[in-house]
């Protein structure tokens, strides 16, 4: 009967393709939700931006300019046409995979993303690495041994998901640069540049992974197919490793999906105390010259990483478990 059930869950049939267009809906809707705020954003926020265009190419800092002198820009950036209409234009050329212009670098905004992109999401993907790393290990060495263990373990879980990421990049710049003088200053795009960075974003996600992972681990540490491996003179490591890890880990699969785009987010500020190349940098100039189109294309860009991350994540389940396979 559950072979039969086995089979059964893992055909899926038309049940399978309707989840799975649910799915592509719902990430096309996250999409557009984030276009149309920055949409908003771009064109309610305080200040004529076609004052803010002229101020940024003339390098001046002045309120007002006569109208003959701003009906070229608003002409330029469309600024002058009903609101409607540029809202789908600004959807139109998003489709076309034009992100709009900057006001302060004179380039496409899509341009100024790809040649920042890479090093922040190098950085990202190797935060989540490292995090994955720190709290599986954290998690199969000290939960359920003995309470001493279990109790550390725990600890420095909660301490390492609650210390504030810009603490924590301070510290690792005082510890290992300033004190032990091992690694670089400014991370920069080599190896050792990259490493306090990616511990500065990881520490605190491994602290709320491994918080995940070592409930759902004591929980399985109980289970009856614990008792029947080890009855079989399975090791206690490999029980863990093997059998008891692959139930304790899916908490954690499902928050990896959220936490990509919260370390692109997080990346603003390791990259600002590390002074290293990236979206972060971008991000924090266009703020403070209020280059909205560069700002709302870094926001599309941290929406659409969302997304494909929990696209990612229903693709790991199934593999980590076949029988979640949708139905």
């Amino acid at each position: 009967m559950s072979r039969l059930r086995y089979r059964t869950v893992r055909s899926g049939g038309p049940n399978a393709g309707r989840r799975t267009a649910c799915r592509l809906l719902g990430a096309l809707g996250v999409l557009w939700a984030a276009a149309t705020f920055t949409f908003l954003a771009q064109t309610l926020l305080p200040g004529n931006r076609a004052v803010l265009v002229l101020n940024d190419q003339l390098g001046q800092a002045r309120i007002s300019y006569p109208p003959a002198q701003l009906a070229p820009v608003n002409e330029q950036f469309g600024f002058n046409k009903p609101l409607v209409v540029q809202y789908l234009s600004y959807l139109g050329g998003l489709v076309r995979g034009n992100l709009g212009q900057s006001y302060a670098l004179h380039e496409s905004v899509a341009t100024v993303i790809r040649n920042e992109a890479a090093p922040t999401l190098v950085l990202t993907a190797t935060a989540l690495v490292l995090a994955w790393i720190i709290s599986v290990c954290l998690t199969v060495l000290t939960a359920k041994r003995t309470p001493l263990v279990s109790v550390l373990g725990s600890g420095l879980e909660i301490v390492a998901a609650a210390v504030p990421t810009y603490w924590i990049g301070v510290l690792l710049l005082v510890i290992f640069t300033i004190n032990l003088q091992i690694l670089p200053v400014q991370g920069g795009t080599s190896l050792p540049g990259l490493i306090l960075p990616a511990l500065t974003l990881a520490i605190p996600l491994a602290g709320f992974l491994g918080q995940l992972t070592r409930d759902a681990f004591v929980t399985a540490m109980d289970q009856p197919f614990v008792t029947s491996a080890r009855a079989r003179g399975v090791s206690d490591s490999r029980v863990r490793m093997l059998h008891v890890l692959r139930h304790a880990i899916l908490p954690a699969v499902t928050a990896s999906g959220w936490a990509m785009g919260s370390l692109i987010s997080g990346a603003v500020i390791a990259e600002t105390v590390f002074a290293r190349p990236g979206l972060g940098q971008i991000l924090v100039a266009a703020a403070e010259q209020r280059d909205a189109p560069v700002v709302s294309g870094v926001v599309i860009l941290v929406a659409a990483v969302y997304v494909i991350a929990n696209l990612l994540v229903d693709i790991a389940y199934t593999l980590i478990d076949p029988r979640l396979a949708p139905t």
